[in-house]
């Protein structure tokens, strides 16, 4: 029966970091990138740590003197024996620290922090047709996590130590198991706590406790430009959710809403509104005063054989240079008529006739 505790050189009752700090140094000196290094060692170190690092198999190994799940990566000298559990070392982080020694002795760090990008934001701001028509630029006030400024967005103060994350156990990375109909799989993935980085700050950041960050009332100026739609989108790159530690900010949309006007309706870049007019006037083809949307009092004529229901169109006058203003003549008759009126009114009929 192998000695697995004879192997990593520990005793029986030794504690789970004794059994790591022995393995992480004996598979440094056998492994074959090595110089002295020894294949057919490394692999008996592996297959040793393997089990004794696992509280199951090792408890297993302690009663029968073996385990019998056969999932023992270098087990009989046959290569990998996969277990379903787990695609890969059944300790890849281990593993990863040691290729990791090797790549920091050639100037080459495994290890990175990968911070959370901060979050877009969306707002919504109404203006008038009026300002929509000229432009604008307006003042936005919202409440979103700003750089914080106690630390730069760092996270900590300046020239302090570094400790070994708890979490992680200085490794950077976690395997986490994810249970599913097909079975356990797990994966490798960045610690959460350190973000990879394997250390923590001795002294985080008492304003933003380490998160580089701290929700507060942000404020900022946007152009609205002429001719601007309703439901139009403005971004402003950067402008949204600080990222944590120096991360990437998000970016803030602005969706441009426009109000209901009383009198003019948008119709693409042209203005279209409704005019009464006496049918007097209409009649005798009289010149007529329009209000633009500006309040600008504008003198056009009504065209010869115009008829109730059509529509002037005013050159220039729309939402932008290319578009128009375009009014509907309503006509607008008298409540009461005197007598005079309606001979007047009954002439021009039999001469229409």
């Amino acid at each position: 029966m192998k000695d697995y505790y004879n192997t990593l050189g520990v005793p029986k009752d030794a504690t789970q970091d004794e059994i790591k700090k022995a393995y992480r140094k004996l598979a440094h000196q056998y492994h074959p990138d090595k110089g002295k290094g020894d294949d057919s060692k490394f692999k008996e170190i592996n297959e040793a740590y393997q089990v004794l690092s696992n509280a199951e198999k090792r408890n297993q190994y302690d009663k029968y003197g073996n385990v019998f799940d056969g999932s023992n990566p270098f087990a009989g000298g046959q290569g990998f024996n996969w277990d379903v559990n787990f695609t890969g070392f059944e300790d890849l982080g281990d593993i990863e620290d040691i290729f990791s020694t090797f790549f920091e002795g050639l100037g080459i760090n495994q290890k990175r922090r990968t911070y959370k990008r901060g979050a877009d934001v969306e707002l919504m701001t109404e203006i008038s047709l009026e300002e929509a028509k000229q432009g604008k630029v307006i003042e936005l006030n919202y409440e979103t996590y700003s750089k914080c400024e106690g630390c730069d967005g760092v996270g900590h103060e300046k020239n302090i130590a570094f400790k070994k994350c708890d979490y992680c156990s200085g490794q950077g990375r976690i395997k986490e198991v994810r249970n599913t109909f097909f079975g356990g799989f797990s994966q490798v993935a960045n610690c959460p706590k350190c973000k990879g980085a394997g250390e923590m700050p001795e002294k985080p950041c008492s304003m933003c406790k380490g998160e580089g960050r701290v929700k507060k009332s942000q404020r900022t100026k946007i152009e609205i430009r002429p001719g601007v739609e309703s439901g139009q989108i403005i971004k402003l790159a950067g402008a949204g959710e600080a990222g944590e530690n120096n991360a990437l900010s998000g970016d803030l949309y602005v969706r441009i809403m426009i109000q209901p006007h009383p009198v003019f309706e948008r119709r693409g870049h042209d203005l279209f509104r409704f005019l009464e007019v006496s049918l007097v006037d209409l009649m005798l083809g009289k010149e007529i005063e329009v209000d633009n949307l500006e309040g600008k009092k504008i003198v056009t004529k009504i065209p010869a054989g115009f008829k109730i229901g059509d529509e002037v169109r005013i050159k220039g006058e729309g939402m932008t240079s290319r578009g128009d203003l375009v009014v509907k003549i309503e006509s607008k008759t008298p409540r009461k008529l005197s007598k005079k009126a309606k001979d007047l009114l009954e002439d021009l009929d039999k001469e229409l006739d």
